[in-house]
């Protein structure tokens, strides 16, 4: 500064950063350390600083960010934060029946393939390789504005990653409830399933054309048959299918009254 003032520039003035209480609410204290969760936080906010920011700042992804009220008075993640007394920070609210028509489009990173096999088994398109590099499935991701699973809270925090959902659990079936939670997805709702290789829509085809293919227990056993126009993979409702049925109905009947039809 004191090159500047020797030019005659005049001072640069830094304002004063606000200190307002945040309190986050519900399930977003996980995301705080234990010994800062059952208050709110003063933190010292710069004028120039987004609530975005300063959230994530504090370890909290903005995917997971369902409102925020300045003072009692909603604002936006991108709001510049004003001085005030108090911000309060709310999870998503569970979805409403009617939220909406289409299904959501999931990508799920390379730690998540077997909760990605299962979403494809409900029918919902889901995105999943296992050599993905966080800049790449964040980009895949916001071309073809796909929701992002995954249990790395920093890359949900990657600017290009507009909606997002932080897997708590380790188990696959948990994981499960808990996207049709936030989702309000029914899993159990009858629709086709997708290839669980490759995420692509198995047609239908006669078994007369596949049945040189076939075990002979199999093409004696069952009529229907699917192929994956994308990879090719045969389907047929067999054990293994059963098994991954009785697990999503299991799954779907722990929801409880709040699921609802699938909804973006």
């Amino acid at each position: 500064h004191s090159e500047e003032a020797g030019q005659g520039a005049a001072p640069r003035l830094t304002a004063a950063p606000s200190v307002p209480d945040f309190d986050f609410h519900g399930e977003l204290r996980d995301f705080l350390p234990a010994a800062l969760r059952d208050r709110p936080l003063a933190v010292a906010v710069a004028p120039h600083e987004t609530a975005k920011h300063v959230i994530e700042a504090l370890g909290v992804p903005h995917t997971e960010i369902g409102a925020i009220h300045i003072d009692g008075h909603p604002a936006s993640l991108d709001s510049l934060l004003p001085p005030a007394e108090r911000i309060d920070v709310y999870p998503h609210a569970p979805p409403t029946a009617g939220a909406g028509a289409s299904a959501p489009r999931f990508i799920a990173d390379a730690h998540l393939g077997r909760l990605a096999r299962h979403l494809r088994f409900a029918g919902l398109d889901t995105l999943w390789e296992n050599d993905w590099g966080d800049a790449a499935l964040a980009a895949r991701a916001e071309q073809e504005a796909r929701i992002v699973l995954t249990r790395d809270r920093a890359l949900l925090m990657r600017a290009n990653i507009g909606r997002g959902c932080h897997i708590r659990s380790g188990e696959p079936l948990s994981q499960l409830a808990q996207v049709a939670r936030r989702y309000g997805l029914c899993l159990a709702d009858g629709q086709a399933s997708r290839c669980l290789e490759c995420n692509a829509q198995p047609e239908p085809v006669p078994k007369l054309q596949v049945a040189s293919e076939l075990p002979p227990r199999t093409a004696a056993a069952f009529d229907a048959f699917w192929r994956c126009p994308g990879c090719l993979r045969l389907y047929w409702r067999g054990s293994h299918w059963q098994r991954m049925h009785a697990a999503l109905v299991a799954v779907d009947r722990t929801l409880g009254p709040n699921s609802v039809p699938s909804a973006g």
